[in-house]
């Protein structure tokens, strides 16, 4: 039984639950009152942070939108197969209380509060920092650090309370990344390149990493183990996934490098993994990586989290496939392009975007839409035929990858049109929704 957000496909954006019981299917749609939200991450209400493995019911799902700045808080409780709307937010309120927009990830803080991170102010010039929710309210209480300490721009975040510390990633600029991906918007501060360190208790800035022009730190994970005081960021431009680490104090050091591949009839020669999104297994074993761009999901072995190894891979679409409009050149990696990927004789299109991974570190689920405007730029097939689920079967043991081929949820035949499917929550708990305290 889990939850997916579709940000906006041809009808409402909506919530959709899909049950295992009734095998790929979808059980239950709830609509969202209004158009051009793009719901592009959600998560837990009050009570999902574990403290010493002991968690509350989920029963709130906070879903904030990227585009309106909008805030829909959803009742998955009362009735587990039918979620209802039980909070709106109006972006006017997020406006003027905040100073705020453009709203992004999504974690449960400690006391019980909801944080928020944003990537805007209300006009969609680049603003990081974020807002917060009464935990048992979901009243909007206003911003969570000083105004003099707010980023240039935000996008993920994660925290670790054993070492009083929160870290958060750049993302880049709202307006601009609205219209698509321009080559022209490069070195022009569009694309962030910041990794910020806060004091948790005092919600105060402490330290910033550079890590490189345009390198657009987006994904952020913290080891599970709560004594842990290291983890990754990866890079969606750069290609770069560093570890940071505390010793006297936090540093940063490359951990992982995925080259770009020499390409033609592509918008730049050189095309970028443009790593989406990370997860960490809860044993702290495997790191997963989804390449949007390249099309392919990868599993690190990082028992030694300094030296990741590359342990598992598997293409699910992509740019690079073979027969389609992108040659490649040049390519480190691959001695030949990858062959689409055909599930149940639908063609997959689009690249691995949004993953979740099962408690048991078994099964992994992948989306492929990033964002409504780059997927109509990138992947205009995924925008016309839909989306899909796929779950991707893990060797826990010796590591490996497998895409389930009897495993396919179609967004493309929903009701009212195609849907762009994107993040993944499960009720029990999953990877990247509790933080250990």
């Amino acid at each position: 039984n889990m939850f997916t957000s579709n940000p906006d496909g041809l009808g409402y954006p909506a919530l959709l639950q899909i049950s295992s019981f009734f095998y790929c299917t979808v059980i239950h749609r709830l609509p969202m009152p209004n158009l051009k939200d793009e719901l592009h991450s959600s998560g837990w209400g009050a009570g999902c942070v574990c403290f010493d493995n002991i968690t509350t019911k989920r029963n709130k799902l906070i879903l904030p939108c990227l585009i309106s700045s909008r805030i829909y808080v959803v009742d998955v409780g009362s009735q587990c197969r039918a979620p209802k709307l039980c909070k709106m937010i109006e972006p006017v309120d997020v406006f003027w209380k905040c100073n705020k927009g453009h709203l992004s990830i999504v974690h449960s803080l400690p006391n019980g509060d909801i944080l928020i991170a944003n990537m805007g102010d209300p006009a969609g010039n680049g603003k990081g920092g974020f807002i917060v929710l009464d935990g048992e309210t979901f009243e909007l209480k206003g911003n969570w650090e000083n105004e003099c300490e707010a980023p240039p721009t935000g996008y993920d975040f994660w925290y670790q309370p054993r070492h009083n510390v929160l870290i958060s990633s750049a993302g880049l600029v709202p307006k601009r990344a609205g219209r698509g991906f321009n080559p022209d918007d490069l070195k022009k501060g569009v694309f962030g390149r910041r990794l910020n360190v806060w004091n948790l208790s005092c919600r105060t800035l402490t330290q910033c990493f550079d890590l490189g022009e345009d390198s657009l730190p987006l994904s952020v994970k913290f080891l599970h183990n709560p004594d842990a005081a290291e983890g990754y960021v990866s890079c969606a431009l750069s290609g770069i996934i560093y570890r940071f680490y505390k010793r006297d104090t936090w540093s940063v050091e490359e951990a992982i490098q995925i080259p770009a591949k020499e390409v033609s009839g592509w918008i730049l020669c050189k095309m970028p993994a443009f790593t989406a999104d990370m997860v960490i297994s809860l044993d702290d074993k495997y790191l997963y990586l989804s390449n949007w761009l390249h099309g392919d999901i990868r599993q690190y072995d990082i028992s030694k989290t300094c030296k990741p190894r590359l342990v598992g891979q598997v293409f699910v679409g992509g740019s690079i496939l073979r027969g389609g409009p992108v040659t490649v050149c040049r390519d480190e990696e691959l001695k030949c392009q990858p062959e689409p990927l055909v599930i149940k004789c639908k063609r997959v299109y689009g690249g691995p975007c949004k993953m979740q991974l099962s408690l048991d570190g078994k099964r992994l689920y992948v989306t492929n839409s990033f964002y409504s405007t780059w997927d109509k730029q990138f992947y205009p097939n995924v925008v016309r035929e839909g989306s899909v689920m796929l779950q991707i079967d893990v060797d826990t043991e010796k590591g490996g990858l497998t895409v389930n081929k009897n495993f396919l949820v179609d967004f493309g035949k929903e009701p009212n049109g195609p849907c762009l499917a994107r993040s993944i929550r499960f009720p029990c708990g999953d990877s990247t929704s509790d933080i250990l305290a």
